[in-house]
């Protein structure tokens, strides 16, 4: 009897020992499913079919259900007050959006060109509409303090900082020490928002999403490139970049990916074909960082709505590889 009980024990810490190391002995972390999906604009067709029950992420809805976080740069201001700005395209839509993006999104970022396109009362509206919606959201703020603190997101016991940036004018739309905005990349206070990230807010992984470069260039220019690698070198894990309205290059930096930029994802304001292509980005996380990274191919049709793209080839990479390799979307 008290050999079969001697034998029960040892199976038991044997089992405990073998869901925390692997059969090797070697330590393993559970990984988080991150997806990250690029420009967002809903004041227009899209806004419109949401209007009428539709739903322009509908194809990507099983894959955005699988995901542990889920991401988007929202390139619009969703509000009902404000003037538009002075410039070509200025986006605001309608705040019934947000059920459907709160159905597929966690979190959007805000730190882009357009977010301010009707001045701070509307960009502050968008704020409070966001808190109501229960829809996090991340490089932005109602003053400056509040733009350039991260949005922590737990899951599966790890903490993911969500820093997020603009570099691309106007600078007015920055936020203010007092008034809403934006958080600007000044290069200091990028290295001290990921340092207090991981110091204050003690976050496993620290990922800043920027909005950057020039339109329709397929590969990084020099500042982009720049600007990666100090975030990198001040302790982020990753980069993710957008802005060019088309995909560029992915870079594997000391380990850590730089994803330049993943393109459009719902965005009728396109004029050429490779505006309307895009990624949704997936991230493999664990506590030691980015161990895979894969993209899913959108194919963006003229009223800008999105369709999976499951023949395509596409980058795809995973921690121990000497280079992208290329896959299709599951």
């Amino acid at each position: 009897m008290m050999r079969r009980i001697l034998q029960t024990a040892v199976a038991l810490v044997l089992a405990c020992g073998l869901n925390a190391h692997g059969a090797d002995g070697s330590a393993t972390h559970k990984s988080v499913r991150l997806l990250f999906a690029g420009d967002v604009v809903l004041d227009d067709h899209a806004g419109t079919a949401i209007t009428r029950g539709g739903d322009p992420f509908a194809d990507f809805a099983s894959l955005f259900a699988g995901a542990d976080i889920r991401l988007a740069n929202l390139e619009c201001v969703v509000a009902t007050t404000g003037t538009p700005a002075d410039k070509n395209y200025t986006f605001r839509a309608h705040p019934r959006v947000l059920a459907v993006l709160k159905h597929h999104f966690d979190a959007v970022a805000l730190a882009n060109n357009h977010s301010g396109d009707y001045g701070r009362e509307a960009f502050s509206e968008m704020l409070n509409l966001l808190k109501q919606a229960n829809l996090g959201e991340f490089g932005g703020g109602h003053n400056l303090a509040q733009a350039h603190t991260p949005l922590i997101l737990e899951r599966k016991g790890l903490r993911i900082a969500l820093l997020g940036y603009s570099e691309f004018m106007p600078r007015s739309f920055e936020a203010d020490f007092d008034a809403p905005g934006v958080a600007w990349s000044e290069d200091e206070q990028v290295r001290s928002d990921i340092h207090k990230a991981r110091t204050v807010y003690r976050a496993d992984i620290v990922i800043p999403v920027m909005h950057w470069g020039w339109e329709n260039e397929p590969t990084a220019n020099t500042r982009q490139r720049q600007l990666a690698r100090l975030m990198l070198d001040a302790g982020a894990d990753a980069v993710i970049g957008g802005h060019p309205h088309v995909t560029q290059d992915i870079e594997n930096y000391d380990g850590k990916p730089i994803v330049y930029s993943v393109g459009n994802f719902v965005m009728k304001e396109t004029d050429n074909a490779n505006q309307r292509r895009g990624w949704v980005l997936e991230l493999e996380i664990d506590k030691t960082g980015v161990q895979a990274l894969r993209t899913h191919m959108a194919s963006i049709d003229m009223d800008g709505i999105p369709s999976r793209d499951r023949t395509t080839t596409s980058p795809c990479w995973r921690r121990g590889q000497n280079g992208l390799q290329a896959c299709t979307s599951d």
